[in-house]
């Protein structure tokens, strides 16, 4: 009797064991942050301005949470326009993307999401600049719609595209000394969307354009009301593990 309870003991503390252990197993190569405000998910995109060691894209697992809903997504990040050899961030693609019209840089992405996301995964885009129109022309096209859920489209100094066949939700956020949120050929084909569309807070940059471009998306003073998805006061959250994040090159030319 005294060996069975001994007996018992033992392949409990050894069950205790296994069950810590199995734990770590799962956690080990995890590495969650939580976001709650749109300049951090801004501080991801620009991730993406690496000089084309890393690329322009990167895709993260993760959680989102809004209201009473949690459903996991796919972050799918695009920095903007960074002159470097063989990557489609040139001037040529804003041209063609301001227009919307087909670049590399979107076949590149759509490419790159059909290979490496599974089927019928939620996905939120966010972009920067010419990041944000790629981005809402992947949010637009038809075997991306047709393949996945597209939850939320971020975007960060970006102008207006493909209005009206975006799948989900597109928030666009610019500064108000940000004059680029305004360079695309929907200025002139929807002017009220491509303007009154634009949730504009007030960096403090004054006449100076570019900075504000490059700088006020990153800063919780300015866009910290803004939630992941870019909705002013919104209260979503997003938990990414940055462990399962990639980066991808964005090449003109698939040598």
């Amino acid at each position: 009797m005294k060996k069975a309870k001994l007996f018992a003991r033992i392949l409990s503390v050894v069950m205790v064991v296994v069950m810590i252990f199995g734990m770590t197993a799962v956690y080990a190569g995890s590495d969650d942050h939580t976001y709650t405000n749109a300049a951090e998910i801004a501080q991801l995109v620009h991730d993406g301005y690496n000089k084309g060691t890393k690329g322009p894209v990167s895709i993260v697992k993760g959680t989102l949470k809004s209201g009473w809903q949690t459903k996991t997504v796919y972050l799918v990040t695009l920095s903007g326009t960074e002159m470097v050899f063989n990557q489609s961030t040139e001037w040529v693609t804003d041209l063609f993307s301001g227009f919307n019209l087909g670049n590399a840089y979107y076949y590149n992405v759509v490419n790159i999401i059909k290979a490496n996301i599974p089927r019928n995964a939620n996905i939120v885009l966010a972009g920067h600049s010419l990041g944000g129109m790629i981005a809402q022309q992947v949010a637009a096209d038809p075997t991306i719609k047709a393949r996945y859920n597209i939850l939320n489209t971020v975007c960060f100094g970006s102008p207006l595209l493909a209005a009206g066949f975006r799948e989900g939700t597109v928030r666009r956020l610019g500064d108000i000394a940000d004059v680029v949120p305004y360079l695309s050929g929907n200025l002139f084909v929807t002017p009220f969307r491509a303007v009154l569309g634009l949730n504009r807070e007030n960096g403090g940059y004054g006449i100076q354009a570019i900075t504000a471009h490059k700088e006020s998306y990153k800063r919780a003073d300015v866009w910290g009301k803004y939630d992941v998805t870019g909705t002013k006061y919104g209260g979503a959250t997003l938990t990414l593990d940055l462990s399962t994040r990639v980066f991808y090159q964005s090449p003109i030319i698939d040598w």
